[in-house]
């Protein structure tokens, strides 16, 4: 298995219309299965009047499939405070951060989007 109980991940839900809702996800797996994994963390999703990812309030726990071509998981740092994740935009880039050991550029084609 690529992805182990305990590992943080950065998960970005493809759009398949430029209408649809951009979310992302930052967790800490629980379970794993050979189809799909059980992950507890954050939502963020973009909000268009302030440009940027805002997280919800509580944690959710989400089971998302592997077998899918609409999720991107990132494996974060285990030092990864999920709590501190944020969005900010460094010169024209969107980067995902928890300002610590969690760093990544999610806007590696092009400018903020």
């Amino acid at each position: 298995m690529l992805l182990d109980i305990g590992e943080k991940v950065h998960v970005i839900e493809r759009r398949l219309f430029e209408t649809d809702v951009r979310r992302h996800f930052v967790g800490v797996i629980e379970r794993v299965e050979a189809t799909s994994i059980r992950a507890t963390g954050y939502f963020f999703v973009y909000d268009t009047g302030s440009t940027t990812f805002v997280r919800g309030n509580e944690q959710r726990t989400r089971v998302m499939p592997l077998a899918t071509s609409d999720l991107i998981i990132n494996v974060a740092p285990s030092e990864t405070s999920l709590e501190d994740v944020r969005y900010v935009d460094e010169n024209g880039r969107l980067i995902v951060t928890d300002g610590g050991a969690f760093r990544l550029d999610i806007n590696e084609f092009g400018r903020l989007r």
